[in-house]
């Protein structure tokens, strides 16, 4: 049997033609691509939730990327990097496919961010009761010609206690038993015994810090990175609590008052006092979100920068008019 030469047409490359308009395109590729990843550590089975996003810098000659090459990319890089690799770090699988998906799109520049959703088991405060707290793992990296750049990252809920209406509540307080015949110095114990109510909210913080280059030997513990977000708040939270850890957690979060603002700097602050090993050239991202319970609208606070530009401030106590920024510190690899 002849078959026609028509069954069976050459087929052609439409992403490798010119575009009717020859303009280069910051970033195109896929997003929200879920997988669950198993980790299997200490003759156990881990689970891990996680979404990726794989973009890359698309040249002003080329009409189009290779969309199923992103998820042939992924599917590769988790069986490379991630089985039989204990523990679990998003920022080196991020790195892969990075490197893999700039070498099969023939991109100056590819991203890669991954977000995995990952259990730990704490005790309770008081009760010690075992409970499950889901947390969520960033991995983010960058590549091009002249290297690769990664970041890690982590986020964490937690509480806040205002402090603007802590004081207005304690200065009604205060006017109310000066009426009723107390002294100062016993409304001043009175009050320091006694948590003054506030408003709450449910905060998230996320933290990220990138290593350059030079420091890449440098392994960062994310669960170091979650203690510093978790305790920026007033207080951490938990799933399951008794009675006895309910009041602990209240009482700790109003005598711990933090604005939006108070919970990133202590970020920062956690960040500079408890890895002192770290080089100025490595950048940190830390940003609060808080859920607020007395009005409609949510507050954000966000610093970024090296470390260098940090510590410089600290020092000095003087405004640094240079935050840099996480893009310009991904692309400025060595």
């Amino acid at each position: 049997m002849t078959i026609s030469s028509t069954t069976h047409p050459e087929m052609t490359d439409v992403q490798a033609q010119l575009p009717p308009l020859r303009l280069s395109l910051t970033q195109v590729g896929v997003t929200n691509v879920e997988k669950v990843i198993r980790l299997h550590s200490e003759g156990t089975d881990h689970l891990f939730w996680a979404r990726f996003e794989c973009v890359v810098e698309l040249g002003p000659n080329q009409k189009g990327a290779h969309m199923s090459r992103f998820e042939e990319v992924v599917n590769e890089a988790i069986g490379q990097v991630v089985l039989g690799e204990s523990p679990f770090r998003a920022e080196t699988l991020a790195e892969h496919i990075a490197q893999l998906v700039r070498e099969r799109q023939g991109a100056r520049r590819a991203e890669v961010t991954v977000e995995a959703r990952f259990p730990e088991h704490k005790p309770a405060p008081i009760s010690g009761i075992e409970t499950q707290e889901l947390y969520t793992l960033h991995g983010c990296a960058v590549s091009t010609e002249a290297g690769t750049r990664r970041l890690i990252g982590v986020s964490a809920q937690g509480m806040t206690a205002c402090p603007c209406a802590q004081e207005l509540v304690a200065a009604g307080a205060r006017a109310r038993l000066g009426e009723d015949g107390y002294e100062a110095d016993e409304i001043d114990r009175i009050l320091a015994a006694v948590p003054v109510a506030t408003h709450n909210q449910r905060g998230l913080g996320t933290l990220h810090i990138g290593l350059p280059e030079a420091a890449s030997e440098l392994k960062l513990d994310a669960r170091l990175l979650l203690e510093i977000v978790e305790q920026s708040m007033s207080s951490e939270i938990y799933e399951l609590m008794k009675r006895s850890d309910e009041a602990h957690v209240v009482e700790k979060a109003h005598r711990r008052p933090r604005f939006v603002e108070d919970c990133v700097r202590e970020m920062v602050r956690g960040v500079v006092e408890r890895l002192p090993e770290l080089p100025d050239e490595a950048f940190i991202s830390a940003r609060q979100e808080n859920l607020e319970t007395i009005h409609q609208h949510n507050v954000i606070a966000e610093r970024f920068g090296t470390l260098g530009e940090i510590r410089r401030e600290l020092r000095s106590g003087e405004f640094s008019e240079q935050h840099s920024s996480r893009r310009a510190w991904l692309d400025a690899t060595a």
